[in-house]
C-alpha cells in the first residue's frame, strides 16, 4: 500500500513536492511549477496549503 510521505531525497523546504511526486510517480519539477502557479493564481491559498501539508504529511523513513 502507498502512503503519502514527505521526501528526505528530494526536497528544497519541506519535502511535500518531493513526496507528492513520489507518490504520483511524476518529476517533482512539475509538482513544483503547480505549486507555484496555484499559489500565484489563487493569492496565496497554494502557500498556506504547503504550510498545511508540510504539518499533516508525516516524514518519510529512508
Amino acid at each position: 500500500m502507498k502512503r503519502l510521505l514527505k521526501s528526505q531525497t528530494d526536497r528544497k523546504l519541506c519535502g511535500v513536492c518531493g513526496g507528492i511526486a513520489e507518490y504520483f510517480c511524476v518529476d517533482s519539477t512539475l509538482i513544483r511549477l503547480i505549486a507555484v502557479a496555484i499559489t500565484i493564481f489563487s493569492v496565496g491559498l497554494g502557500l498556506i496549503g504547503y504550510i498545511a501539508a508540510a504539518i499533516i504529511i508525516p516524514e518519510s523513513n529512508h
